[in-house]
């Protein structure tokens, strides 16, 4: 399977991006949708079978996000108010990425046609999975890892969640189709023109 460019990560990063999982990394709500257990089936990699059968995957561009996400500075990570936390990691834990991982040398992962591989929450830093207001997930990722709001970007589907604006987050509302490369780089604009007008003149 060969590998797009990815997105673009020049310029000033933002030091912690967060991603919602339901409708943002992948297309259903994992907590009333699948049923598990959930497991890949023969060579798949980016799809995962639920007891029933139905199919779950990241949207296409998600895997590439990722993987050029993993290899930079950048602090990934999660924050879900799913009540089903268990089943969103064991999807995270299912679904892989093509690509290396920084730890490759330690704990190498192949497909079967020799692809190296990687689950994809070991591409993910921090994780915030449980019922509540995205208030306090970002409370906790702020407290655990001690990087200012200011230095976070948040992309999610849900446009009540953009109240984390007032902790000073960068929120970006994902529409239709998930987070994709181009909606993806826009938000990294969004947040580097925020923290220019936020700079004193």
């Amino acid at each position: 399977m060969g590998r797009s460019d990815g997105p673009k990560l020049e310029g000033k990063l933002p030091k912690v991006i967060v991603f919602d999982l339901d409708f943002t990394l992948w297309d259903c709500w994992c907590d009333t949708h699948v049923t598990p257990p959930l497991k890949r089936r023969g060579q798949d990699i980016n799809k995962v079978y639920d007891k029933h059968g139905e199919t779950l995957s990241f949207y296409r561009d998600v895997p590439d996000i990722l993987h050029k996400l993993h290899h930079s500075d950048v602090h990934v990570a999660a924050a879900s108010r799913t009540h089903a936390p268990k089943v969103a990691r064991q999807i995270l834990s299912e679904l892989l990425i093509p690509g290396s991982h920084r730890d490759d040398a330690k704990d190498p992962l192949k497909a079967k046609d020799g692809e190296k591989v990687v689950p994809a929450i070991r591409l993910f830093n921090s994780m915030e999975i449980y019922p509540g207001s995205k208030m306090e997930h970002f409370r906790q990722l702020n407290s655990k890892t001690g990087i200012p709001f200011e230095e976070m970007l948040f992309f999610d589907d849900e446009s009540r969640n953009r109240e984390v604006a007032k902790l000073g987050v960068t929120f970006i509302h994902v529409g239709h189709g998930g987070v994709t490369r181009q909606l993806f780089e826009s938000g990294l604009e969004a947040w580097r023109k925020g923290l220019s007008d936020r700079r004193p003149e």
